[in-house]
């Protein structure tokens, strides 16, 4: 479906790469590629990519934290900020 350049080794070898999504997200990629002026699937999905890859934005434990204090609040397992300078006996002019 998708096809990707191998850009990275320098070899310029064109692979084809296939994936699966379902049809609510490759509808949000044809809207966002064409909001953005991309002129393919392709193109856009090349772009996006080779961004991740160059400019991640989250290494793997980040994200496992980001879920796991999404998954705290969904649980009600947090606290307000003034609870928790209680807690850890911070003052807030400090």
């Amino acid at each position: 479906m998708a096809e990707a350049t191998t850009g990275a080794n320098g070899d310029g070898e064109i692979v084809t790469v296939n994936f699966r999504v379902t049809q609510s997200f490759l509808d949000e990629i044809d809207s966002t590629r064409q909001g953005r002026g991309f002129n393919s699937r392709s193109e856009f999905i090349r772009y996006t990519l080779r961004n991740a890859t160059e400019f991640p934005a989250f290494d793997r434990d980040e994200l496992i934290a980001l879920l796991q204090a999404e998954e705290d609040i969904r649980e009600g397992r947090t606290v307000s900020a003034d609870e928790a300078r209680e807690q850890f006996g911070t003052d807030r002019d400090e």
